[in-house]
């Protein structure tokens, strides 16, 4: 990478860092640390809120999400709006009504203490979880561009996170997410016109849309009603929406960057202003993955998109005669003749690759000229022959993933998120590789710290409750600040690179989500049930999710967010101790 790039990059993460330290150096009050004196305006909340929500997973897993399968991932946020509009006008009031500095001290005041610890620990799992996943993804950035090792890059964007965190709390985060999203919203903007312009020597926006379309890409509506199908119309709007309706109005990380608005109706028209913002954000960054697979359809692409993958089985086939024994000690497959099969397998993938991406290309610009001409049969037939040319790249790319399994000792064979940042790293201009990396950072940044925030609040506040005040209190949650971000360092740590890791984190979502969504409901609409037997229906809740996922039940995760509150509610409703006396 050019000096100038790093030169950005680092800039620009030490500028966020610094800015946020020196802002928030003087935090010693709880209301300011864990509420930043109720001080943001409803634009300041929106930015919190979308920067909370927008992790680097985000900008390394969405365009490779739409690389791969088109736009119909867009259809998980299709119940957010509506999720918005009952948050702000149920869950916001009664949060300021209580004047909270969690979600779960309302629990504990409408129902018990008991209830109240179990749903902050349902939270901590899942939240702790995901934050080493927030951490994980930027880092596998840096390490693909340094060489470094992952662990020791997680540390690295994980320890300036909890830097600023631990000094500024929730002012810190908010006082940062404005820069953040800034940094966030110029990178998306700069790619998108960049990928226009490469594009463009090749087909117009309008011709490129329809050629994607005409591959399948763009079918972003899914009607059907199959449970198995992760992601319809169906399981956005219904699924999708107690999934976001959990998040939103559940989840500290993001409670507690709509209780530093001023009044409610700052909290509440930033949370709505956020609900109008997220489904155009995500339709765009989907839509700039579908054009960098247009763009790779009129360019040469890798076989493999993970750099680092490629380069070692390089390693392997560039060896003198009769080194192979040394193999074992530089990590590579320890036996040397299934090592030399997979090399030569690797070696056939690769050159296959390359006949068929000249192919491609050809029909690619042939469909281009054929659409101009009207020649709609000529159309047609480009259409198919390229269909047929990208099933078999696809399994040649597949081909080669288990030659890197054979090859290399320990290897990831997955690399649909390095999809995006390769082409980052190959075609953009000298200064904007630098910015969009920065990007990427910015959002693993912003989504870290409100995840750390929320977790050491909860902590304190709600599991550790009577045991600090006053000055003590915020002490504690600096050090419960460190603790989680070390926690979270460990699971970035001892993360393997899931098939597509914002599935990932919508999955480990899911898994809790509904059973303290269930919790809230019953809270604010089932006024006669106690704490006893929303107690036992949440044990009951969670223990069928789980069984449902890790039992090999064909349900698509997001239905776990319609099922786990259901459960709750029918048993909530029908313990036998369920009215209150």
């Amino acid at each position: 990478m050019h000096w100038l790039d790093w030169f950005i990059l680092l800039g620009t993460l030490g500028f966020i860092v610094g800015y946020g330290v020196w802002r928030t150096r003087r935090t010693t009050t709880i209301a300011r640390y864990l509420r930043g004196d109720n001080e943001d305006r409803w634009w300041a909340v929106t930015l919190s809120v979308m920067a909370t929500q927008a992790s680097a997973i985000t900008f390394l897993s969405t365009p490779g999400q739409g690389f791969l399968e088109g736009m119909g991932f867009v259809q998980f946020y299709f119940g957010l709006p509506l999720a918005m509009v009952v948050i702000a006008w149920v869950f916001i009031p009664l949060y300021y009504k209580w004047n909270v500095y969690t979600a779960y001290e309302f629990i504990g005041k409408r129902f018990d203490e008991r209830t109240r610890l179990l749903t902050a620990i349902l939270f901590l799992i899942q939240r702790g979880l995901s934050t080493g996943l927030t951490i994980y993804a930027p880092s596998i950035v840096l390490s693909t561009v340094l060489g470094w090792p992952l662990s020791w890059t997680c540390v690295f964007i994980g320890g300036l996170v909890i830097l600023y965190t631990t000094t500024g709390g929730a002012k810190a985060v908010g006082v940062t997410h404005k820069q953040q999203m800034a940094v966030i919203f110029g990178g998306l903007f700069i790619a998108f016109y960049f990928l226009l312009k490469q594009i463009g020597q090749h087909a117009s926006f309008g011709e490129s849309l329809q050629l994607a379309g005409a591959l399948g890409k763009l079918n972003i509506i899914d009607t059907t009603w199959d449970p198995t199908t992760k992601y319809t119309v169906w399981s956005g709007l219904i699924g999708g929406f107690f999934l976001q309706l959990s998040y939103f109005g559940t989840d500290q990380s993001q409670v507690q960057r709509y209780l530093t608005g001023q009044t409610i109706r700052q909290a509440r028209v930033g949370l709505l202003t956020n609900g109008l913002l997220k489904i155009p954000m995500q339709f765009f960054i989907l839509l700039t993955g579908v054009l960098v697979f247009v763009f790779y359809l009129f360019n040469a692409s890798p076989v493999h998109w993970n750099a680092a993958n490629v380069k070692a089985v390089d390693a392997f086939t560039t060896e003198e005669p009769g080194t192979h024994d040394s193999t074992a000690k530089r990590g590579l497959a320890g036996e040397t003749q299934r090592g030399a099969g997979a090399i030569l397998d690797a070696q056939v993938m690769n050159e296959q690759h390359g006949k068929l991406g000249n192919e491609i290309s050809g029909h690619a610009q042939e469909w281009v000229e054929a659409c101009r001409d009207g020649r709609a049969e000529d159309v047609e037939r480009h259409t198919m022959a390229l269909s047929h040319a990208l099933e078999k790249d696809a399994l040649v790319r597949e081909g080669y993933r288990e030659a890197v399994m054979d090859t290399i000792k320990g290897a990831e064979p997955n690399d649909k998120d390095y999809i995006f940042l390769t082409w980052v790293m190959d075609n953009l201009p000298i200064g904007l590789v630098g910015l969009l990396l920065a990007m990427i950072f910015s959002a693993g940044m912003g989504s870290t710290s409100s995840q750390l925030s929320a977790l050491a609040t909860t902590a304190v506040v709600d599991v550790f409750r009577e045991q600090f005040e006053g000055r003590d209190q915020v002490i504690a949650t600096k050090w419960a600040t460190i603790a989680f971000g070390l926690l979270a360092l460990l699971f970035a740590a001892i993360f393997p690179l899931f098939d597509n890791l914002i599935q990932a984190v919508n999955i480990l979502g899911s898994l809790f989500y509904g059973t303290i969504l269930g919790i809230f409901l019953v809270a604010f609409f089932m006024k006669r049930v106690g704490g006893t037997a929303v107690f036992i229906a949440a044990l009951v809740s969670q223990a069928a999710i789980l069984v449902v996922h890790f039992g090999g039940f064909e349900v698509a995760f997001l239905w776990y967010n319609l099922i786990a509150p259901a459960i709750m509610v029918v048993v909530a409703r029908l313990w036998p101790s369920s009215r209150l006396t």
